[in-house]
């Protein structure tokens, strides 16, 4: 009865708090009371999150993806700039967490309250094509961890769709049984073991191959054309392992004071989860070179049960992480269709939200068995879609809601941030699509990669 009334009394609060009304005669209400748990969680809890969920599975193409199109030193310049602006972005943002005394729980409807009904709709359809691309290469990550696995025990391993079909089903049992953010406090704490165990064991390993590898290569292959756009392409890679295009929603879960507290939590997401994820990727082109596999685990030489320890901990890691990433998609559904007047796991709203689960993670998955490409998924949602969530928009707000008061130095470097980064999404939107519809030419559907 007390989680029951907690959820009611969290609701009536996100009612009374989020409802945003945009001024002059666009005078039109866009938020909505939210089903899952609002102003509930310490900024140490979001803080263990981010840092486990941005060191996920992921990491172990960040070499090949990053680190050998860009080279030693363009790679290393590029890690540290876009590790700095993306940190600064995002904490700019959370600081338009409250306006003028109002709580904007999610950033859609931040932007409607703002610029009106198209951005409403823009950043809706921009945080979604993101978060859902990125859960579908959740999916794949998790099959080919289970793949490798498979293929340590046998010659004729199964083919990868069999492993993402387990993935998919395996990610909405945890997300029907663990339907919010708040509800995952008790999984952090084994998420964050098998985290820094995997990359503890993964990264002794990969040393050890550096060590005997006496003939790596670290030239940038292809014509300039080639280089140039496979350059922008590993630039959106680092934004996608620095940001997720998701600040309000996660920051909508924290106790007041909920800007300070978020702050600190991306603290902790910007030194201890960086350096790792930073860490695999550097060490993992240092060992290998430009011939480094898109999935890090393919390269180890070591034993049997190291690869099948490293590809399981992925694998069971990743169920976690990826909730983080789908959960304001869970948080749209669970809104729009279960009965907000009754608690989340009365009998109808257990339906409801099975229904609702399941066919998001159907039809996910089938996509991801039709199109098993890893690195498309990477750079395609961190061009056109997390570019501008993360640094365009951020600057777009400050100028409208500090502009009249702010000096001119700063005008120009917010119009400086929005002129750059949207002539950045274009430029690697591009290099996203070319490298799928080469992956459509070299590779059919259902392919077994």
């Amino acid at each position: 009865m007390e989680g029951e009334e907690g959820n009611t009394r969290n609701n009536k609060e996100a009612l009374s708090t989020e409802g945003g009304h945009i001024k002059g005669d666009q005078d039109r209400r866009y938020a909505l009371p939210s089903a899952h748990t609002i102003g509930h969680d310490s900024w140490q809890q979001v803080g263990v999150m981010l840092v486990t969920a941005f060191n996920c599975g992921y990491i172990l193409s960040f070499s090949n993806l990053m680190l050998v199109p860009l080279g030693w030193t363009w790679g290393i310049i590029c890690l540290l700039v876009f590790g700095l602006y993306s940190a600064y972005a995002i904490r700019l943002l959370a600081a338009f967490h409250f306006i003028d005394g109002q709580r904007f729980i999610r950033y859609r409807d931040l932007m409607g309250f703002l610029f009106g009904r198209e951005m409403f709709y823009t950043t809706w359809v921009f945080q979604f094509l993101t978060l859902l691309l990125g859960n579908m290469g959740f999916i794949l990550l998790g099959g080919r961890a289970l793949k490798e696995i498979n293929s340590e025990f046998s010659d004729s391993p199964f083919r990868l769709q069999y492993f993402i079909a387990i993935t998919g089903v395996t990610y909405f049992v945890f997300a029907f049984f663990i339907p919010t953010l708040s509800a995952m406090r008790s999984w952090l704490g084994p998420s964050t073991v098998i985290t820094f165990a995997y990359i503890v064991i993964l990264l002794v390993v990969v040393v050890k191959d550096g060590k005997a590898n006496t003939k790596r290569d670290y030239a940038i292959h292809g014509n300039e054309a080639d280089r140039v756009l496979n350059a922008f392409g590993a630039i959106a890679a680092i934004i996608v392992c620095n940001s997720s295009g998701l600040l309000l929603e996660i920051q909508s879960t924290l106790r007041a004071p909920a800007v300070t507290n978020m702050r600190k939590a991306l603290y902790l997401q910007f030194t201890v989860g960086l350096v790792f994820y930073y860490g695999v990727s550097i060490v993992g082109y240092w060992a290998y070179g430009s011939t480094v596999s898109e999935y890090l685990p393919q390269e180890l030489s070591g034993p049997k049960s190291v690869k099948v320890l490293i590809n399981a901990a992925v694998f069971l890691q990743s169920i976690v992480s990826q909730h983080m990433f789908v959960a304001p998609i869970h948080e749209f559904l669970d809104t729009k269709f279960l009965k907000l007047d009754k608690s989340m796991n009365s009998k109808g709203n257990l339906k409801r939200r099975l229904y609702v689960r399941a066919l998001l993670f159907a039809v996910n998955t089938f996509v991801t068995a039709a199109f098993p490409f890893m690195g498309d998924f990477v750079n395609l949602f961190g061009s056109f879609t997390l570019v501008p969530l993360t640094f365009v928009f951020p600057s777009m707000i400050f100028i409208k809601v500090k502009g009249k008061a702010a000096s001119l130095e700063k005008i120009l470097w917010h119009w400086f941030n929005i002129v750059i980064f949207s002539l950045l999404a274009v430029v690697t939107t591009i290099s996203a699509v070319r490298l799928i519809v080469n992956n459509v030419k070299e590779y059919s559907f259902f392919a077994n990669t």
